[in-house]
């Protein structure tokens, strides 16, 4: 059994590069599909967002297939042109990156609450394709409660909980405050929600575009104006930030869109999409600002987050290495059973002559035999894992492996 990823992400590859290998919902489900299909692979998972996208996968030991190769498959890219972008780690390297990656510490946004939800989410996602194996799914799970864990138990000084609240901080670092200014975010999913919560937090009157075939099903955060999508150009005119955050292949502002378009003399336009929603060239104009997410990306580790990053590796290894516990017990779990089944048969033989020598009925005497099976199997489990919960790890593989030997022929 292997655990092996594939992950490329804000630190290694610009964003015009990480929407090439971005997934939708759909195509996921798409790709998930062929990955399980692939030899060897037992199970798979992927996690797209905008910060990152990432393949999981448990394969049979000895596995000697490449994730990368899977991509460029799915994708339809060139073999060596984006090999330096990528990463890939194995066994214990992956799962300790999945473990911080859950709880925020690998985000652009240091201890951001997204991540959480979002990797949940894949692994629901697998769930629903039948993709996923026991492996990473107790992997998932168990990353999700240890960053669940930290986020309860450890406190991030800094408030930013997301891109959107670290983009409000640097555009008022810049002088432009959000206290009062006509805000329009396009997009009403969990983004975009998200970002229009912020910015009526911060102050600025926020109106949510609406897909129009949608518009009597769907729900805007408290205190936000709609509209439908489709009337995003005849309102734009009187913004002051414009906020784009969907999940459409194609873009939501086109440059040719604002050749007609009386704008405000300072409009600051916010594309939180990967791939992009607002065409490159927009911010051509003089009248625009264009940002998009690496456009907030923080160097280095503030010092004041020191103590919490402490904090969070020790709860982090603790979780860990109950993963590893539960990883090494799994394995040894077939080479128990073969011990148990040992004992019951060797049990048998020893008390069959008596029991046919007893004077009972042969229901009976098939009853009690099932009976002492299965009382004998629960004395040998009892005293194998009495001994695993007793002895050092070494020592009870020891153990395993002399009461293998009992038996042999």
């Amino acid at each position: 059994m292997g655990i092996c990823m594939l992950g490329i992400d804000h630190n290694r590859a610009l964003l015009d590069v990480r929407a090439l290998f971005s997934f939708t919902k759909k195509n996921t489900a798409e790709a998930l599909e062929v990955l399980r299909e692939k030899e060897g692979v037992l199970g798979c998972i992927i996690l797209s967002t905008c910060n990152r996208m990432e393949i999981w996968a448990s394969t049979v030991e000895g596995w000697d297939g490449s994730l990368y190769d899977c991509l460029l498959e799915l994708k339809g890219a060139e073999s060596g042109k984006y090999r330096e972008y990528f990463v890939e780690r194995k066994e214990k390297e992956a799962v300790e990156h999945l473990f911080y990656l859950t709880c925020g510490l690998k985000s652009q946004i240091l201890g951001e609450d997204q991540i959480l939800t979002q990797v949940k989410d894949a692994l629901a996602l697998a769930r629903e394709n039948f993709t996923t194996d026991s492996v990473l799914e107790v992997l998932f799970r168990m990353a999700v409660t240890a960053g669940k864990k930290v986020k309860t138990d450890v406190t991030f000084s800094r408030g930013n909980s997301s891109v959107i609240h670290q983009a409000i901080t640097m555009l008022e670092d810049e002088g432009f405050r959000l206290q009062d200014k006509t805000c329009m975010v396009i997009g009403n999913g969990e983004m975009g929600k998200v970002a229009a919560q912020a910015l009526r937090e911060a102050g600025a009157y926020v109106t949510v575009t609406v897909r129009q075939y949608r518009s009597g099903m769907v729900s805007i955060p408290q205190g936000c104006a709609r509209i439908n999508y489709g009337e995003r150009m005849e309102y734009l005119p009187q913004c002051d930030l414009v906020v784009s955050a969907t999940a459409s292949p194609n873009y939501t502002l086109k440059k040719e869109l604002f050749q007609e378009a009386v704008l405000p003399s300072d409009l600051r336009i916010i594309d939180l999409a990967v791939p992009r929603d607002v065409e490159p060239s927009v911010g051509e104009l003089p009248e625009i600002t264009l940002y998009d997410m690496d456009s907030f990306r923080m160097e280095g580790t503030p010092e004041e987050l020191s103590q919490s990053l402490e904090q969070a590796g020790v709860i982090l290894n603790a979780q860990m290495e109950e993963f590893y516990s539960w990883l090494e017990g799994r394995d040894l779990i077939p080479r128990i059973q073969e011990i148990k089944a040992d004992a019951v048969q060797d049990l048998n033989l020893r008390i069959l002559k008596i029991l046919n020598k007893t004077p009972m009925e042969e229901k009976d005497r098939e009853k009690l035999l099932h009976t002492i099976d299965t009382a004998a199997g629960k004395v040998v489990n009892k005293m194998i894992f009495g001994l695993r919960d007793t002895l050092e790890k070494e020592a009870f593989l020891e153990c395993v492996a002399g009461l293998e030997k009992v038996y042999d022929e």
